[in-house]
C-alpha cells in the first residue's frame, strides 16, 4: 500500500553523525532541505568536534524549508556508532535515513528510496552512488554486487556493497537489531545491516540509481586501515554461524571475505604509497585465514566433551589442509589482480 504524503513530506528523521564538519555540514544539510520529498526531521548529533560543527549545523535552520533540525553536542568523541545511536534515540519518526555529515544526497534521493520501500517488506533499502563531481565523477554500481547471487545476504556478506549513506530503513527493525556496536570504530554500519538481515526471510533492496555523491575526506573513518581491517574481521566471525542456514559453504563465504578485506587494504596501502605496511597486509594474509577457519570451526562444534576433546587431535590435519588451501587461494587472487601485482612488484623493486 501506498503511503499517503501530505505537503510532500514523510515521516523519515534523517540521522546525521558529525565531527569534526564545520565546513560540510552545511552542504550536507542543504542536499536535505532539496529533497523533492522532505524528511520531517534532522537530528544531528556533534561527536565533540572542536572546530564548532554544532553551531555551524544549527546556523542551517533557517534554510530547511520546514524541516524540524535538532543539534545534540557531546563533550567527548565516542565514534560514529555512538553519535548515530544517539540521534537514533532522539528520533521521532518510524523511518530513518542515514548521512553523514561531509556527504550529500541528489534531489531525488529521499522520493525514490521510499517508491522501493512501498513495493516490499523490507527492512532496509539501499541505492548506487557516486564519488567526485562533474564529468569525472564515478558510479559505484551497488545493485549488481546485490544481484549477482541468488541469496543476497550472502553477497553482502562477503563484499559489504551497502554504502550506509544510502539507506533508508525501519527505525523498529534497527532498534530490534541493537543499533550501532559502539565497540567498532569502524564499519558499525556495515555490523547493522548484517545484524537486521541475518534472519531468514527478511527482505531488503538495493537499488540501481546514483542518488548519493560520497567525499571522502583526509583523516576520515575510511582512512583508518589497520583499524577498517581488525573491525572487519571481527564482523566475519560474528556472523559466520549465521551462514549456516544459508545456501552453499559457510567456510567459503568466510574465506572471500577474509581475502577480500586484505585485499582492500593492501589497496589502500598502495594507494598512500605505504609499502612496508602493504607488505605486512599481505604476509598476515595466509596465518589469518587458518586461524579464524579454526576459530570458526570450533565454534561450530556441538558443546559435547567428546567433540571438544577430539578438536585437537584433528587440528594440526585441518592447519595442514588449511596452508594448502590459501596457498591455492593466493595464487588464484594473484592471478586475478595479476596487473596490481605487477604494480606493487615495481614498487618495491622486484618487478
Amino acid at each position: 500500500m501506498r503511503r499517503e504524503v501530505a505537503a510532500r513530506f514523510a515521516d523519515v528523521s534523517v540521522i546525521v553523525a558529525a565531527y569534526r564538519a564545520a565546513g560540510t555540514v552545511g552542504r550536507t544539510l542543504r542536499s536535505i532541505a532539496g529533497q523533492t520529498l522532505r524528511p520531517r526531521e534532522v537530528v544531528v548529533v556533534d561527536d565533540g568536534s572542536d572546530d564548532g560543527t554544532a553551531d555551524a549545523a544549527r546556523a542551517c535552520a533557517p534554510d530547511l524549508n520546514g524541516i524540524d533540525l535538532c543539534v545534540f553536542r557531546t563533550e567527548d568523541n565516542r565514534g560514529a556508532g555512538a553519535a548515530r545511536n544517539r540521534a537514533i534515540a532522539e528520533s521521532r519518526q518510524p523511518l530513518l535515513a542515514f548521512l553523514d555529515a561531509d556527504d550529500e544526497w541528489l534531489p531525488e534521493k529521499l522520493e525514490r528510496s521510499l517508491a522501493v520501500l512501498d513495493k516490499g517488506d523490507y527492512a532496509l533499502v539501499a541505492h548506487d552512488y557516486l564519488t567526485g563531481d562533474g564529468d569525472r565523477a564515478e558510479h559505484h554500481h551497488c545493485e549488481r554486487r546485490f544481484r549477482e547471487g541468488a541469496d543476497p545476504f550472502i553477497g553482502l556478506y562477503r563484499k559489504g556493497f551497502i554504502p550506509s549513506c544510502s539507506v533508508v530503513a525501519r527505525r523498529d527493525a534497527v532498534v530490534a537489531a541493537g543499533g550501532f556496536d559502539e565497540g567498532l570504530r569502524n564499519a558499525q554500519d556495515f555490523d547493522l545491516w548484517l545484524a537486521m538481515l541475518k534472519r531468514p526471510g527478511t527482505l531488503f533492496q538495493v537499488f540501481g540509481e546514483p542518488l548519493l555523491r560520497y567525499h571522502p575526506q583526509p583523516g576520515g573513518i575510511m582512512s583508518h586501515t589497520w583499524r577498517r581491517l581488525s573491525c572487519g574481521l571481527v564482523i566475519a566471525v560474528r556472523y559466520f554461524p549465521d551462514l549456516a542456514s544459508r545456501p552453499g559453504s559457510p567456510y567459503a563465504s568466510l574465506w572471500y571475505r577474509v581475502v577480500a578485506l586484505h585485499f582492500e587494504a593492501i589497496r589502500a596501502f598502495g594507494a598512500k604509497g605505504e609499502m612496508v605496511n602493504l607488505l605486512l597486509a599481505a604476509v598476515l594474509l595466509p596465518p589469518r585465514l587458518v586461524t579464524l577457519t579454526l576459530q570458526c570451526l570450533a565454534s561450530a562444534v556441538p558443546a559435547r566433551a567428546a567433540a571438544a576433546a577430539t578438536l585437537p587431535a584433528r587440528a594440526p590435519l585441518l592447519a595442514a589442509f588449511l596452508w594448502l588451501w590459501v596457498v591455492a587461494v593466493l595464487g588464484a587472487y594473484l592471478w586475478q589482480f595479476r596487473d596490481m601485482a605487477g604494480q606493487i612488484s615495481l614498487r618495491i623493486g622486484i618487478g
